[in-house]
Parts: C-alpha cells; sequence; structure tokens
C-alpha cells in the first residue's frame, strides 16, 4: 500500500498534534486530511513551517493543561447528588449513566465534555459512588457523587 507523509497543521485524535510529520495511507491523506485543512503534504517548503507549529502547539498545550486545573479545582468543590426513582427496599429503577452526570456538572455550572466521564458501569444502587474525570493526559480527578432516592425507600413486603 502507497503511503505519504504530511504535516499536521491541527491535531487530529490518534495521530498527533499540529506540527507533527507522520506517515498515513494516501487515501486517508487525499481523501480526508488535505480537503479538510488538517494537513499539508510534505516538501520542503513545509519543513519550515514546523517550528511555529511548535510554537503553537506548546502554547495552546499550556493553555489546555491550565484550563483543566482550573476546572479540576472547581469540581473539588463541587458535590452532586442524583435523585432517583426507587421501588420496595431501595432499588433503582434503571440506571444512572455518565449522561445523568454529565448534565448534573453542566447544571453545577461545570463545562466538562460527555467523553471525558469515565464511568465504566452505569450505577444501579444507592450511595455515594466516585467517578473517574481525564480532564488532560496529565490531569485526572477522582470525582464522588452521590445517588438518593427521590421518594421514601418501602421496605420489602414479605
Amino acid at each position: 500500500m502507497a503511503h505519504n507523509e504530511v504535516l499536521l497543521l491541527k491535531p487530529v485524535d490518534g495521530l498527533g498534534a499540529e506540527g507533527d510529520q507522520v506517515k498515513v495511507r494516501a487515501g486517508y491523506a487525499r481523501n480526508f486530511l488535505l480537503p479538510q485543512g488538517m494537513a499539508v503534504p510534505l516538501t520542503l517548503s513545509n519543513r519550515k513551517q514546523i517550528e511555529a507549529l511548535k510554537k503553537a502547539r506548546g502554547l495552546r498545550e499550556a493553555k489546555e493543561l491550565d484550563g483543566a486545573q482550573a476546572i479540576a479545582k472547581q469540581l473539588e468543590k463541587t458535590a452532586v447528588a442524583i435523585a432517583v426513582k426507587t421501588g420496595e427496599g431501595g432499588k433503582l429503577f434503571g440506571a444512572v449513566t455518565a449522561n445523568d452526570l454529565h448534565d448534573k456538572l453542566v447544571a453545577a455550572g461545570l463545562q466538562i465534555e460527555k467523553r471525558r466521564i469515565q464511568l465504566g458501569q452505569p450505577v444501579k444502587t444507592l450511595g455515594k459512588h466516585e467517578v473517574k474525570i481525564k480532564l488532560h493526559p496529565d490531569v485526572t480527578v477522582d470525582f464522588s457523587f452521590e445517588v438518593v432516592s427521590e421518594n421514601p425507600i418501602e421496605p420489602v413486603r414479605p
């Protein structure tokens, strides 16, 4: 298969950040990266752009790290309780998912991408739970939230 070397102008998930020289399949470069303006073919004249792109990359990464650390500090001060409907003995109807947690965090004034919340399995029990929120490759926060019943818990009838 034919490969092309391209210079990335924008960060591409799973491929690299701006200023990186990467070798990709010719079709991927021709049909996606080049038309989207995410990359340019690697030529002698384009190699001069590398230093400018790496400088811009360093500034962007520093800004993202500062933003992630600020959000992490806000998360440490935030307490979230998710009210759910329950049946006999406190058994949940349904489950609490990352979407539910994301909605509560947005309502609390935090702008976090939904994909950053790493819940793993949906929560199906009442009580205190912990989730990892990966804000940046270097910043991960363990966030605690509580699942509570919105109606009184009825004892199980024998």
